[in-house]
């Protein structure tokens, strides 16, 4: 196989392996394929697809194009998307700072070196995770995105294996909510992916049309004045698509429990704790959240 290779220069405070860890948590993920070395992903850029696989040397990431040919242009749109889901153009030491300036959230340094929050630089794709991930399961979640994704998509085959690509929103804009629910989709749940599918299509959204908006309040006002989308669904796409670092989730359960277990709350109302913990950590507040979500997680030997 000729396939094209390219590199990405590892920044300092960089962990492939955690990072790689944090994308195969044992769930039915649909839109790559992770092994102990490499991810391997299809995505769509410019109409066209393509497969590429993305391991590591010594110094850098290095990218292998695995199935299509992109022009210029296309390779250049794919190198900026590993780098904005890998998340690797930021400093991370002033975060790593912060933490270590924390008695209950120093190990984090350790324990976590290198994790880089792992993005959604698809801004449909993270509100249709959102929308989905509503008030059920991550386990449910993950399987009604791969009933979606499966029957809409687009696939590679590639050496066997079949590799598949988000539904793209003129597709989805044509979904019935019938359709959706014989996936066990709820009724209110396919509305949702179904609006913002035709918000999407007929250019009322996009991600380009929300980052020209000029502060994080108006982003968060474009967003939930979509049907379906409230101020969690909001946050939780811009914290993982436009990364607005305070962009915090607040509800959230899994970011609860992690307060909980590191005894910054007793109970879920203490809102004003929660506040002075996050103000602390000003300009990296989304960071901090995904550090508490990863502190969930025991990671196996």
């Amino acid at each position: 196989m000729n396939k094209q290779i390219y590199y990405i220069p590892k920044p300092p405070l960089f962990n492939f392996s955690e990072c790689l860890w944090f994308l195969d948590r044992r769930f039915d993920e649909c839109l790559y394929r992770v092994s102990n070395t490499e991810v391997i992903k299809a995505i769509l850029i410019n109409g066209d697809a393509f497969l590429f696989s993305i391991s590591e040397n010594e110094t850098d990431l290095v990218v292998g194009v695995l199935q299509g040919k992109p022009d210029a242009a296309q390779r250049k749109a794919l190198l900026n998307y590993i780098t904005d889901w890998f998340d690797l153009n930021t400093n991370m030491q002033p975060f790593y700072k912060l933490l270590s300036a924390n008695k209950g959230l120093a190990y984090m340094c350790d324990e976590f070196n290198g994790l880089r929050l792992l993005g959604i630089p698809d801004l449909f794709e993270a509100l249709c995770w959102s929308i989905i991930g509503q008030q059920i399961n991550l386990t449910f979640a993950y399987k009604l995105k791969r009933r979606m994704v499966e029957a809409y998509g687009r696939q590679i085959i590639f050496e066997g294996t079949t590799y598949h690509l988000l539904p793209e929103p003129e597709r989805l804009a044509q979904v019935t909510i019938p359709e959706l629910r014989a996936m066990q989709f709820s009724d209110k749940k396919a509305e949702y992916v179904i609006t913002v599918a035709k918000a999407f299509a007929n250019g009322e959204l996009s991600k380009g049309k929300l980052m020209a908006l000029p502060d994080l309040e108006a982003k968060q006002q474009a967003l939930t004045s979509l049907k379906g989308i409230g101020i969690w669904t909001a946050n939780y796409a811009l914290m993982k698509s436009l990364r607005e670092p305070a962009s915090i989730p607040h509800g959230d359960v899994g970011l609860l429990n992690a307060l909980e277990n590191h005894s910054i709350i007793k109970t879920r109302t203490e809102t004003e704790k929660i506040e002075r913990l996050f103000k602390k950590f000003k300009g990296w507040e989304s960071y901090l959240v995904f550090y508490l979500w990863r502190s969930l997680a025991i990671k196996s030997p």
